[in-house]
């Protein structure tokens, strides 16, 4: 499934984060889902609590795209994003945000 997700969350086991020529990946439980916010839709990705670094490589990129798997399923791929926010949320998790 392609395009941009809808308000349903979306859950699955792994994630492949392209930025730029980079591959970052991320295991456990993920969820994505669309939201709308002030008349704009987003993509939310939420993540485990990810290495330091991989925060880091994806605030400094600005695009990335990802594609969200379970059991090695794909379920979901992204379009090309455009990063608004990254924030951690109550239970520790990393909240990625990004529009076209």
């Amino acid at each position: 499934m392609s395009g941009f997700p809808g308000p349903r969350p979306i859950y699955g086991d792994a994630v492949h984060i392209t930025v730029g020529s980079d591959l970052l990946v991320f295991a456990g439980k993920i969820m994505t889902r669309g939201i709308l916010s002030d008349g704009r839709g987003f993509a939310e990705l939420v993540l485990p609590d990810a290495d330091p670094q991989q925060r880091r490589d994806l605030e400094r990129a600005g695009r990335y795209e990802y594609t969200l798997y379970l059991e090695g399923e794909e379920l979901y791929t992204s379009p090309g994003l455009v990063l608004r926010e990254i924030r951690r949320d109550g239970h520790g998790a990393l909240v990625v945000t990004g529009s076209p």
